[in-house]
């Protein structure tokens, strides 16, 4: 176990813990409401800031339950949060509804990140998501960094697989 130092920014902040004794992740939770119309990308903040040991990275991932009911995605999954960063933690949120897709049925009303209808206020077009204060909105993932040495050379060597590129290898 390490030990990462967490500073609120905000009285709102809520400080990450573990659901489960198995958990990888911890909850990050928004401390503002903030409107997600279809095609708009926005900065959720959490209100806190991190104190990495050296040698680990914060990871900003997707949680499953947002993934699985909305059209919301975390633009830069995983997110990096580099262990000498000091600023606050905030999740780039991209909503990917199609603003004409009135046949979705998540995308009738105002809605929530767990799919609760807010609103059918016409002052929002289809597929607009609201986060609320207080909503998990993402999962945080210490992990080792491993820092390389880079040594420029002539020659690789060779393997199997070659020099493919993009699904090289097949697609069944």
């Amino acid at each position: 176990m390490i030990t990462v130092k967490v500073k609120k920014l905000h009285p709102d902040a809520v400080i990450p813990r573990y659901a489960t004794p198995g958990s990888a992740g911890f909850d990050l939770v928004a401390i503002e409401d903030v409107i997600i119309e279809p095609g708009d990308m926005v900065k959720v903040r959490t209100g806190l800031a991190f104190e990495l040991p050296p040698g680990y990275e914060l990871q900003i991932r997707p949680r499953s339950g947002i993934s699985a009911k909305t059209k919301l995605r975390i633009a830069n999954a995983p997110g990096t949060v580099d262990a000498d960063y000091r600023g606050e933690v905030c999740v780039l949120l991209e909503n990917t509804e199609d603003e004409d897709d009135s046949q979705n049925p998540w995308t009738r009303y105002l809605l929530t990140v767990n799919g609760n209808e807010i609103s059918d206020d016409d002052q929002y077009p289809f597929g607009t998501y609201i986060i609320l204060r207080g909503d998990r909105i993402a999962q945080g993932v210490i992990a080792p960094v491993y820092r390389a040495a880079f040594e420029e050379v002539d020659e690789l060597s060779e393997t199997e697989r070659g020099d493919g590129g993009f699904r090289s290898t097949g697609v069944s």
